[in-house]
């Protein structure tokens, strides 16, 4: 006969005996009050792996004295979904109903996921999705709406110490000191299920009380890699290019580290940083994005590890470096203003005139040659004549930027004293 996992074995009996989901499970956590109502209500749980999910799904079925029924989006489809639907209908007195619990709910296709609707709406089935995946992303709105998304955290190192105290109760201290019992829930990362897995790894390979050293000899460290293609990849980016953006290197090279740690691809960062260094930085510090490209160059030519180096330095360099997003904005401003506006032509004051046809309509009439005047300025405007001047980019007065700032004053207190004695020519009979 097989032998059920230890993670099985230990598995709660009752509600009270998970552990860190207080928020949803404590004395007035909502799954408390539906259970303390009599009022079941269908509902997403959402959360990383080992926190409980399927746990609390069929204990909140048996709370409710309703029959529990457990299908996977990965191996299942909406055939499956019929027949149970079915057995439900057909059943309909056998407990108090039929509780659903789809794990992977994300999976499912929006179409899929339609097919629930009726029977959530009229009862026949209390729905219980799991996924770590965020819900807004996934499900379709018809479907979040007749669902309570319930959202679960990680476990952290008291509830943790409980779990390993709950199999202590059943078979025994565990030989470990009390570094290497901190050193396992630490490896565990908010896992229950794994560090149940660690335990069972560790059993019956040593009579000895394990230290640190020991432990990491019979055990390896938890893989950090995380799902690419998921939630935590964006937040992980996101969380590193705030800390750029709000000037923390600390805390720019933690979200770095935790980044490679993770299994990121390095030339990834990279490309993320040379974006960093012309959204947040700009022209604040012009020095930013040829290092950000260096700092690229560099790790192609190294490779990993030493080339993660030069990406961590030019991280921090950036996290350090003046801030600006006037460019970003201005050039935000002006792709909108342009989208608005493709129907003008440049001024005919600044257009080429190779033709005779092109100067007799005023090509090139009146222009200016910028390096013939004092200060190589002439003040003439090249808006198209029938757009007010617009004002796109405004530097701040931080780093490199406040000396374009003064050259930009420079410039427009020119423009006000010279008024250009030659205005635009309209473009007359131009199409």
């Amino acid at each position: 006969m097989k032998k059920m996992p230890l993670a099985e074995e230990l598995r709660p009996k009752v509600l009270s005996e998970i552990v860190g989901q207080d928020h949803i499970l404590g004395e007035n956590g909502l799954i408390t009050r539906a259970i303390r109502s009599g009022t079941p209500l269908s509902i997403v749980l959402w959360g990383p792996p080992g926190c409980g999910k399927t746990s609390i799904a069929r204990l909140y079925a048996q709370a409710f004295d309703m029959r529990f029924i457990s299908m996977s989006a990965i191996f299942s489809g909406v055939t499956d979904l019929k027949k149970i639907i079915k057995e439900a209908q057909e059943h309909p007195l056998l407990h108090k109903g039929t509780v659903l619990f789809v794990d992977e709910i994300h999976r499912f296709n929006k179409a899929q996921q339609d097919a629930f609707l009726p029977y959530v709406e009229n009862g026949t089935l209390i729905l219980i999705g799991a996924t770590a995946e965020n819900p807004s992303f996934y499900l379709n709105a018809a479907l979040l709406s007749r669902l309570r998304v319930l959202p679960l955290y990680p476990l952290d190192a008291f509830a943790l110490e409980q779990l390993l105290q709950r199999y202590e109760k059943r078979f025994g201290a565990l030989p470990l000191t009390t570094e290497a019992r901190q050193l396992m829930i630490l490896w565990a990362q908010g896992d229950g299920r794994y560090l149940y897995n660690l335990i069972e790894n560790m059993r019956n390979t040593s009579d000895q009380i394990l230290d640190e050293v020991g432990l990491r000899q019979i055990l390896q460290k938890k893989s950090a890699l995380f799902d690419k293609a998921g939630d935590q990849h964006y937040n992980l980016i996101s969380a590193l290019h705030k800390s750029v953006r709000g000037s923390d290197p600390d805390a720019t090279l933690y979200w770095f580290a935790r980044l490679l740690e993770g299994g990121e691809e390095p030339l990834f960062l990279a490309r993320r940083l040379i974006r960093m260094a012309v959204e947040d930085i700009g022209l604040a510090d012009p020095q930013a994005l040829p290092l950000a490209i260096a700092a690229r160059d560099a790790y192609e030519m190294l490779g990993s590890p030493e080339g993660e180096l030069a990406l961590a330095e030019v991280a921090v360099y950036l996290a350090l470096a003046p801030k600006s997003n006037a460019l970003y904005v201005g050039l935000n401003e002006a792709r909108g203003e342009a989208a608005q506006t493709t129907h003008l032509s440049p001024p005919a004051t600044i257009l080429n005139a190779p033709t005779p046809l092109m100067k007799k309509l005023g090509y090139g009439k009146g222009y200016q040659y910028d390096h013939d005047i004092d200060d190589a300025f002439s003040g003439q405007e090249y808006f198209p004549s029938t757009l007010a001047r617009k004002s796109f980019y405004r530097p701040v007065e931080r780093g490199f930027e406040r000396e374009l700032k003064k050259r930009l004053d420079f410039f427009q207190q020119l423009r006000i004293k010279k008024k250009p004695k030659l205005q635009n020519v309209e473009d007359e009979g131009l199409a």
